[in-house]
Order: structure tokens, then C-alpha cells, then sequence
């Protein structure tokens, strides 16, 4: 089984995250694998400004993911990916989603909507991490 390592984040602007909605219909967090010589911080950063356009700063780590699939639909081949995260936030609001990774729209959801919103349970529980975290911050 092949090992793949991706970092990405959950951006906060105001009281709204950051989502980006695939070609199928489907609202995701931005995230990518992390380069060589890269560190995990470094490739969050990165990954949310080339898939979103949205320049983020890291305000904390939040935690990691781990989920299996099959590779490019091969049955006989599967990839452990997991996927570290971070609490970042966003200086404006401006957002040019990557076409060239099937992302069509990229939109800063209102934190009472973006759990519900986000297809994936595990990307929902990050979330509700995140959400966490912004309520200690701002007791």
C-alpha cells in the first residue's frame, strides 16, 4: 500500500470558512500532498493559495486524518493518505478557485452552515475542531 502525506486548512475570515466546491457538486476543504523538502505547515499554505487563491497565515494545528482509497479506480491498489491540519485565517475574502483541479467555486461559508455543507464526515469533524478552537479563543 502506497503512503501519501497532505496538509491543508481550515480558513476563517470573520465568522465564515473557506470551502471549495468540486465539479460533482461537492463542498471541500483545501488540502494537497506535501512536497519534498516542503514541511507540513509550508504545504498547507500553499495548497489553500493555489486551490482557493486566498493568502492564510497558520494560527494552530488541529489535528490529523487518516482514510484509505483505491488509486486511479484500480481495485488491486489502494493509498493510505493522511492528512494534517490547520487552523489559518484569511486576510480579505477575495477567492479564485482552481479550475485545473475541478474546483468551480470557492466561497467563505457561515460557521452555523459549513458542517452541514462539507461532503466529507471526516473534513466535518475537522471542522467542528476548528469551530472549537475559535470558541476558547474568543471567551
Amino acid at each position: 500500500m502506497r503512503e501519501e502525506i497532505s496538509a491543508g486548512g481550515v480558513v476563517l475570515f470573520g465568522n465564515a470558512v473557506l470551502l471549495l466546491r468540486k465539479f460533482n457538486g461537492d463542498w471541500v476543504l483545501p488540502k494537497g500532498k506535501v512536497e519534498e523538502e516542503e514541511t507540513k505547515q509550508d504545504a498547507a499554505v500553499r495548497e489553500v493559495s493555489e486551490e482557493s487563491g486566498v493568502k492564510a497565515d497558520i494560527l494552530k494545528y488541529l489535528g490529523e486524518i487518516h482514510y484509505t482509497f483505491k488509486e486511479n479506480w484500480d481495485e488491486n491498489k489502494s493509498v493510505h493518505k493522511t492528512v494534517f491540519w490547520y487552523l489559518m485565517k484569511s486576510k480579505n475574502m477575495n477567492t479564485i478557485p482552481q479550475k485545473e483541479e475541478g474546483f468551480i467555486d470557492a466561497k467563505f461559508i457561515h460557521v452555523d452552515r459549513v458542517v452541514d455543507l462539507a461532503r466529507y464526515d471526516d473534513e466535518k469533524e475537522i471542522i467542528k475542531v476548528a469551530l472549537q478552537e475559535i470558541k476558547k479563543v474568543n471567551r
